[in-house]
């Protein structure tokens, strides 16, 4: 079927976190929410239908997942990425923050480090640090305008506590699709010196023409024999708010491990809408995301059009992979404060603001760009015009 990602949906009366937290994050809710990583679009009609379908059962009780389940993950997982993770090694979770945080307490000591590459995801930083460990900065260089890998600085920075690396595969904010050579590279630099990466690949199916997503469970096994991956059809299919990941192990010790943590404290099942909609997703979903990965394309020539021609002040790193763009507001000549106020109070936008992602992020601003076309172009426009009207610009 076709699907019409034009269409504007109002968010604001089904408790979106992206519209309803917009006041205790940025002080006022008269701004447009382009911020929160979720998309303004309706899933797949086959998870609709799924939902739908359960939700008239009528009885919502203790559920247990299908023998299925996890099979149609892993052979999504190896169409789409030709990825063949062992379903006996697939663990369900209720979502990528959680594994990571478990992940940390399991598999790391309090004061062990572990290495995070920012800018970054900020989630990394908390539940590196709530868990009393101690983190690292291997900060990506920015070469003429496209993101690399430091992996001088990696080796300079891992000592005999850093026991773990974070890996953001796509890269979330700066939306880096990683390429074979550069994670050989970096899982050869880790296996020599006994660091486990913790892969978070959960826009993996979100990558833009031209790129490719490489799974780093797809590496020689001596360099991924202890590696941990974590992935979701949550940004895939629009459908974070069910609360279902996954993860995969490279080894029984290691899945076994896991699982008696996630004992400890009795959370191992999925609620009944997210079964139906994980597997209909996987199994049916394909033609839904195809037709999305064309429209965010578009919306991506659309935004480096509209500001090369209109706000030359800002400049868009070109994103290879997941639906968010990094904007470099540098040439505004604002600080991380005052570009924060500018955004929020002038332009009356909500933006991630740059710094979240580390003290390398100051002077940009993360747009997502999954919503309809008009309304990317509201954004946009409000930029615009707050620029124009701004005279110490």
């Amino acid at each position: 079927m076709k699907y019409n990602f034009d269409e504007i949906i109002d968010r604001s009366k089904y408790n979106s976190l992206k519209w309803l937290e917009l006041d205790s994050k940025f002080g006022r809710d008269d701004i447009l929410p382009m911020w929160v990583a979720d998309m303004d679009f309706k899933s797949p009609q086959p998870i609709i239908d799924a939902i739908c379908n359960r939700a008239l059962h009528g009885v919502f009780g203790y559920t247990t997942r299908t023998e299925s389940y996890f099979k149609t993950i892993a052979e999504w997982m190896e169409r789409r990425h030709n990825w063949n993770p062992p379903e006996e090694l697939l663990v369900h979770s209720p979502g990528v923050v959680f594994s990571l945080s478990t992940i940390v307490q399991e598999f790391t000591e309090p004061g062990d480090k572990i290495i995070v590459q920012p800018p970054v995801y900020y989630p990394f930083y908390s539940i590196i640090e709530n868990n009393d460990r101690k983190v690292v900065l291997n900060p990506l260089k920015n070469l003429n305008g496209k993101y690399v890998m430091d992996y001088d600085d990696l080796e300079r920075k891992i000592d005999e506590n850093v026991k773990m690396l974070i890996l953001c595969s796509p890269h979330n904010p700066i939306g880096r699709v990683w390429s074979r050579e550069e994670l050989v590279k970096l899982g050869e630099i880790c296996r020599e010196n006994n660091v486990r990466i913790v892969s978070d690949e959960i826009h993996c199916d979100l990558v833009l023409k031209g790129y490719k997503h490489t799974p780093f469970g797809t590496l020689p096994n001596n360099l991924s024999d202890n590696l941990i991956t974590c992935f979701a059809p949550s940004k895939t299919f629009n459908i974070a708010g069910l609360q279902a990941s996954v993860v995969s192990f490279s080894n029984e010790g290691d899945y076994v491990r896991y699982n008696e943590a996630l004992d400890k404290h009795h959370f191992k099942n999925n609620n009944c809408f997210s079964i139906a909609a994980v597997e209909a997703g996987y199994k049916y979903g394909e033609e839904w995301l195809e037709q999305l990965l064309d429209y965010l394309e578009g919306n991506v020539e659309f935004l480096i059009k509209y500001i090369e021609e209109k706000i030359p002040q800002i400049k868009v790193h070109r994103p290879e992979g997941t639906f968010l763009a990094w904007l470099d507001c540098r040439n505004l000549e604002m600080n991380a404060e005052l570009l924060s106020h500018f955004m929020i109070n002038k332009a009356k936008v909500a933006l991630d603001d740059g710094y979240w992602f580390g003290e390398e992020g100051k002077g940009f601003m993360r747009i997502n760009f999954a919503c309809p076309r008009g309304i990317l172009e509201e954004g946009l426009r409000r930029i615009e015009e707050a620029i124009s009207q701004n005279v110490n610009i």
